[in-house]
């Protein structure tokens, strides 16, 4: 495969992946909290992990965190964090693709891909979970450190959920996607 049609490739891709992120995001449960706001369930973490794993460090961070922000454009609830979770969620594919890329070479295995999820899972929520208390109950709402404490215990489930689902699924959707693309000899595409 010819140089340009790689990078021409792995754009797609990276579009498409910004897409599914999107699309993930929006597939939801929304859980009113009395304290800290809300909290929802969804499938765009999965997509995030997923596009760490496919396309490598920069390309999965990069649409993770556009794929997320451009959700969060599209909802009244979020619009204001769009620029901070372009940041977190690009950090959850980034994270995904360089453990998966550095540390296990691409091995197309289930427990490489779990673990690389496993490592973005643990450092998003933390990211999130700080940023529940810190800017969203301290700074936004201008709770006490004891309710800001309380609306991150609040999140924990979900952000617990989201985590446990990515890890879980997106192992197997990029096993998936990886065989179809090796069957139609585009996975070239993808190689760092």
């Amino acid at each position: 495969m010819r140089q340009e049609h790689k990078k021409l490739l792995r754009l797609v891709i990276a579009a498409l992946l910004v897409a599914l992120v999107f699309c993930g995001s929006k597939i939801e449960i929304i859980l009113p909290l009395s304290v800290g706001g809300n909290s929802r369930f969804h499938l765009g973490n999965i997509m995030c992990a997923l596009s760490g794993i496919l396309l490598g460090p920069w390309w999965g961070g990069l649409a993770a965190g556009l794929g997320s922000a451009l959700y969060d454009c599209t909802n009244v609830l979020y619009i204001t964090e769009a620029p901070i979770t372009f940041v977190t969620k690009g950090l959850y594919g980034l994270i995904a693709g360089a453990v998966y890329l550095g540390v296990f070479r691409r091995k197309a295995t289930y427990p490489a891909m779990a673990v690389s999820t496993v490592c973005a899972a643990v450092s998003y929520m933390v990211i999130y979970l700080a940023k529940t208390f810190f800017y969203n109950s301290m700074l936004l709402e201008g709770m006490t450190a004891n309710a800001a404490w309380i609306a991150v215990v609040a999140k924990v489930p979900s952000a617990l959920f989201n985590g446990v689902v990515a890890i879980l699924l997106a192992p197997l959707l990029a096993m998936a996607v990886l065989r179809a693309l090796r069957t139609a000899h585009l996975n070239e595409a993808l190689e760092q």
